[in-house]
């Protein structure tokens, strides 16, 4: 992946992360996090990641980024100028979170079921 891939990723997840915070105002989204950004190789298809707190929710929530998908592409074309194209953006849930919780529930129960079997 080039230099430039990564600054423009980085200054996208950073740009939609401030559009969150000040200019989508929605209370029903709860606390909402930017994961990762990555960028096809000719900067036209963003895939953006997010997690939200609320987890029986994230599917609702989802919903509603795809709606605000068209304000939050032209909000992130007036803050980001050198760009020739702003790229299409597509909204995923991040279900790393959810990935790390589930390895670490296994290994408790691998450690309680150890610690409950004498012979090991």
């Amino acid at each position: 992946m080039s230099v430039r891939i990564q600054k423009v990723e980085s200054l996208i997840k950073e740009e939609i992360s401030l559009i969150f915070l000040h200019k989508v105002q929605d209370k029903n989204m709860g606390l909402l996090t930017i994961t990762s950004v990555k960028l096809s190789p000719d900067l036209k298809i963003a895939k953006i990641y997010f997690s939200a707190f609320e987890k029986e929710r994230r599917e609702e929530i989802l919903n509603k980024i795809n709606e605000l998908k068209g304000f939050i592409r032209s909000e992130l074309a007036r803050k980001i100028r050198n760009l020739r194209f702003i790229p299409e953006l597509n909204f995923f849930i991040d279900d790393t979170i959810d990935y790390v919780e589930k390895m670490e529930n296994i290994f408790k129960q691998i450690h309680n079921d150890r610690q409950d079997d004498p012979d090991s």
